[in-house]
């Protein structure tokens, strides 16, 4: 069985990045990590990255503009042979033209119960809105933003004693969690062999 080569974007710590990183590691995500890459040169998830022995990549949005930035990513994807781009707290939005190249080939985490919610600030949207739960969504992502077949949910209720900061930790664990699990879910059920791969 061919292992699933898979590209991590992220922004800053890399938090969910590290776990699945290391469940690739472990072998408990049947998925190898060709690279971690981000648009932020100073995002403490490289080091993370690279001292977990991983391949590092830097894609330069503000110096270089989105679409010279997406097409480096594009290119490194082929470089490397990657089958999928797992977002990771990347907080770029992907051009339509980009998700075209890589067709239900993208798997973002967003921390809401889209399609509530969605955005750059979900939780803090959610509690400012006063609701009475938000939660975390895994999905494929399309052409909109925070949209596209859901792939996993889970509701993490605003409890009467919650601060920001303590909804932003609950939702941070289940977010670890889910994560990780619905990987190792998809990608057993949707196994890369060594002949889809050569085509």
């Amino acid at each position: 069985m061919y292992l699933p080569r898979i590209a991590i974007l992220i922004s800053g710590t890399g938090s969910n990045m590290e776990v699945i990183l290391k469940a690739c590691i472990t072998g408990e995500l049947p998925a190898e990590v060709s690279f971690v890459g981000s648009d932020n040169i100073n995002a403490k998830g490289l080091d993370t990255a690279s001292a977990l022995g991983a391949q590092t990549r830097v894609f330069f949005y503000k110096r270089d503009g989105r679409k010279a930035a997406e097409e480096a990513i594009s290119m490194a994807v082929r470089e490397t042979e990657t089958d999928w781009i797992i977002l990771a707290g990347f907080m770029k939005v992907l051009s339509p033209e980009f998700v075209r190249k890589f067709p239900d080939k993208i798997i973002n985490i967003h921390p809401a119960m889209l399609p509530s919610f969605p955005g750059a600030h979900g939780i803090r949207d959610a509690w400012e809105a006063k609701a009475d739960h938000t939660g975390v969504t895994v999905h494929i992502v399309d052409e909109e933003v925070d949209h596209g077949r859901i792939l996993a949910q889970e509701r993490v209720d605003i409890l009467p004693e919650d601060t920001l900061e303590t909804l932003e930790e609950r939702i941070h664990r289940v977010e670890h969690r889910i994560y990780k699990e619905t990987l190792i879910k998809h990608f057993l059920e949707n196994p890369i062999s060594i002949e889809d791969r050569e085509e």
